[in-house]
């Protein structure tokens, strides 16, 4: 149920009162990763919750992807709730044997007796400048993983309901967080403890000329896209996925065939990214309604460009969506 008090949060503040309660709520939850304990994670996210509530709940672990991944089955494994955070999805890589070997199968190999209820945290994407490997989104690999859940909010209040269904979910979910969002986007936050479902998509904004699709980070680069459209007198649909797996394709197709053509907007590599998994979603169930190809505004296919202003052209922009959106309005 949600409070009907609330405040603005970034999604930093939001993120941390959602951790704050679960912690309170459930003793089997742990929260551990590099640096969350003391310092509170690099962008503060964890900040005061070993104060609180102790270093044998919120602790620190070595610079190790894949033992964070192992530590985390192993304890759900032992009937915990553990919150593992990895400090950029970028650095997920070595754990990927973890991750495809083990945690999304665990429920199949036991023939549906046990699950594994982890949530790993992890921020991605860009727009702030960061290192190599800092930016990269790798969602696709996540979602292609066999029995692993992928959720990516796009505002505060979304994160906070998002990541208390996640802890309490029992199968693994990995939560990726927007680094751009996380001090840019303010939102009011209902108090207190409540969940929004896992795997519904949702409209944010209604139009009939065309229909926008993204997550995350790109949500509000719809939206402005969207308003830029809207002074032109064209009015267009902007839908959040929010969950990618598993993906609402009924809320997707439904807003699809309403407009006819339809934007797919990721900041992933282009090629293989899961834009391209929604676009062929599309023509499977909704190509009788297209009347213009789907069209995908994506980062390009080279590793995300570090510490500089070139990645204003790599990572999606209004700009290029209202370009993409005036090719299928006039096909």
């Amino acid at each position: 149920m949600v409070a009907e008090r609330a405040r603005v949060l970034n999604m930093v503040q939001a993120i941390n009162e959602a951790l704050d309660l679960a912690l309170d709520r459930d003793e089997r939850v742990l929260v551990f990763g590099e640096d969350v304990g003391r310092l509170g994670g690099v962008f503060r996210v964890t900040e005061g919750l070993q104060a609180k509530h102790g270093e044998a709940r919120v602790f620190d672990t070595p610079l190790a992807e894949s033992g964070i991944l192992g530590l985390a089955i192993g304890l759900a494994m032992g009937g915990m709730r553990p919150v593992a955070e990895i400090q950029f999805a970028g650095f997920l890589y070595p754990a990927l044997d973890q991750i495809l070997s083990h945690l999304g199968r665990w429920r199949h190999r036991s023939r549906g007796r046990m699950g594994l209820p982890v949530v790993v945290r992890a921020p991605y994407g860009g727009g702030v400048h960061t290192p190599e490997q800092h930016a990269d989104s790798p969602e696709a690999l996540l979602a292609h993983a066999p029995g692993v859940k992928v959720v990516i909010p796009s505002s505060p209040e979304r994160a906070k309901g998002l990541l208390l269904a996640a802890i309490e979910d029992e199968d693994p979910v990995f939560f990726l967080e927007a680094i751009k969002l996380y001090r840019g986007s303010r939102a009011e936050v209902p108090e207190g403890y409540y969940t929004l479902p896992l795997g519904r998509a949702r409209v944010v904004r209604e139009g009939s000329a065309a229909t926008l699709i993204g997550y995350g980070g790109m949500v509000e680069v719809m939206l402005e896209a969207a308003e830029v459209a809207a002074k032109e007198g064209v009015e267009v649909m902007v839908v959040d996925l929010e969950t990618l797996v598993p993906l609402d394709e009924d809320t997707l197709l439904e807003a699809v065939r309403e407009t006819g053509r339809a934007v797919v907007v990721y900041e992933a590599m282009r090629t293989g990214g899961f834009g391209a998994e929604v676009a062929a979603r599309i023509a499977e169930g909704a190509i009788d309604y297209l009347q213009a190809p789907v069209v995908r505004v994506a980062g390009y296919d080279a590793p995300y460009p570090p510490f500089s202003a070139i990645e204003h052209y790599y990572r999606p922009s209004a700009k290029r969506v209202l370009a993409a959106l005036r090719r299928v309005l006039t096909h």
